[in-house]
């Protein structure tokens, strides 16, 4: 159910992808049917090789709202982001949703989502606010990792976050005007984690509502041993940059 208060000016969400052709049609569906006149989805696909991007303009025939971007190669998470972050400034949207592919995340919680972006900057979709862990169908030892990731980060950097490597956001476009995109490396967890570093230096809002995180049930995990060992360096590195005012 759509939250009553959410705001009326023009949002986009932000979807990447790579091989998510068993889930891309079901979840633009649900989005849409949810919120028929309240959004518009920005799709990036990687040159996914199951034809994810077909399917999408499939889908496309029949609904106005939808664009697609076509990479040449997988590229990685950050870029996408990055690439969709342009895109809505390029056209004048006032809200940027971060969404995964893969039905991880319930799109019910967009509208609270919207509702909360009235008074704050930054809204973080956490699996781990007030001290819970809202996380089905994960093995422990991910879990654990995960949970582990947030401690350290916090203790770190900081950020006053409980969820810093969630992939379920809001961003008011203005924020993004504030930061220089293209000092913004990091890909995987560490670009969520630098994003929101970034925009908790320069000051902004930055507030948690809670979600239930389902892994996905079809397509495999884009998350590699890389992603891991980089959010690792990223988090102190981060600080390193904010001292000497480079960021």
């Amino acid at each position: 159910m759509i939250e009553s208060r959410v705001p009326t000016e023009k949002t986009l969400v932000i979807i990447p992808t790579y091989n998510e052709s068993e889930n891309i049609g079901e979840l633009l569906d649900d989005i849409f049917s949810r919120y028929p006149e309240m959004l518009d989805i920005l799709i990036i696909d990687d040159s996914s090789p199951d034809g994810t991007a077909g399917l999408v303009k499939e889908k496309q025939l029949r609904n106005k709202r939808l664009y697609l971007k076509e990479r040449p190669e997988k590229m990685g998470l950050g870029t996408a982001y990055i690439d969709g972050f342009r895109y809505a400034l390029e056209h004048d949207y006032c809200r940027v949703i971060e969404m995964d592919a893969d039905y991880s995340h319930d799109p019910e919680v967009i509208g609270v989502m919207l509702e909360k972006s009235l008074t704050t900057d930054l809204v973080i979709g956490s699996r781990y606010i007030n001290n819970t862990v809202n996380v089905i169908n994960w093995p422990l030892g991910r879990l654990v990792l995960s949970k582990m990731a947030s401690i350290y980060t916090r203790l770190i950097t900081g950020m006053p976050v409980s969820d810093p490597t969630s992939g379920y956001k809001c961003f008011q476009v203005r924020v993004l005007k504030e930061i220089d995109l293209d000092r913004v490396k990091s890909q995987g967890y560490s670009f969520q984690i630098e994003m929101n570093f970034k925009v908790w230096k320069k000051g902004f809002t930055i507030d948690e509502v809670p979600i239930i995180f389902i892994d996905r049930a079809v397509g495999k995990s884009k998350m590699t041993k890389r992603n891991i060992v980089e959010a690792v360096w990223v988090v102190w590195w981060l600080p390193i940059l904010s001292f000497f005012r480079r960021l």
